[in-house]
């Protein structure tokens, strides 16, 4: 065999050993990738049961939503009562 062509084989070797690690690279990267997006899939399914958990008591929001708005009340009579009392103060 010539030597011209031995230099094309080794070549045509060394350019398909070079295409065989891109493939094997390229796919480590989509199994990681696959990988990846599996374990996400997972965490949205448990974050999804567990919104669905928490609004399995919904019927607490009304009850703690009137305690807030007396909380609030409250609060608002004691800054009225406060500022007319500073208010007088201060004259």
């Amino acid at each position: 065999m010539p030597s011209s062509q031995r230099a094309a084989w080794r070549r045509a070797i060394a350019a398909g050993f070079v295409v065989d690690v891109a493939v094997a690279g390229l796919l480590s990267l989509l199994v990681y990738w696959v990988r990846s997006i599996d374990q996400r899939v997972v965490e949205v399914r448990d974050t999804l049961r567990a919104a669905e958990a928490t609004t399995a008591e919904a019927e607490l929001i009304p009850q703690v939503a009137d305690g807030v708005d007396a909380v609030l009340a409250e609060g608002l009579e004691h800054h009225l009562f406060l500022g007319r009392v500073l208010g007088q103060v201060k004259k």
